[in-house]
């Protein structure tokens, strides 16, 4: 009988083998528990639909705008603002994620700018989809012809 001469490689799943090095994107490694701000004394918790403090560290998410609630123009913007408030604390809360810089490090008021994502997709992403959220284009916007849906 003839031996038979096995070689075994390695098999990548099909999107790491098409991706080049190092190119799969940040680890969620970040996790917290989030509930609404309040008071003085923030370390973690959610300011509105696209604001958070994370571990001291105050955080304006970068890719989008939401609806103001500490001063909204009419109600339809504050009840537009409690909305995203709430899904963005869902969204923190359902498990691990990643704060991306994307361009600047911090915006005039201090704030870092952060992507939040997990599993590769911007919550922001997620925010805007659910018609809670826009796009961040440079400026803000006007909330009050908006529908709350």
């Amino acid at each position: 009988m003839r031996a038979l001469a096995l070689s075994f490689r390695p098999v990548l799943p099909l999107a790491l083998a098409l991706s080049p090095a190092g190119a799969q994107g940040p680890r969620d490694e970040e996790r917290a528990t989030f509930a609404r701000c309040e008071g003085s004394g923030r370390v973690t918790c959610v300011v509105d639909g696209d604001t958070i403090w994370y571990r001291g560290d105050k955080i304006r998410i970068a890719d989008i705008n939401t609806s103001e609630i500490s001063r909204p123009d009419c109600a339809a913007e504050a009840a537009l603002g409690e909305r995203a408030t709430t899904r963005l604390t869902q969204l923190l809360n359902e498990g691990p994620f990643s704060l991306e810089r994307e361009g600047r490090d911090t915006d005039r008021y201090g704030r870092l700018l952060r992507v939040v994502s997990r599993g590769g997709q911007s919550l922001g992403d997620i925010l805007v989809a659910e018609g809670l959220a826009e796009q961040w284009r440079g400026r803000r916007s006007g909330w009050c012809g908006q529908r709350v849906g």
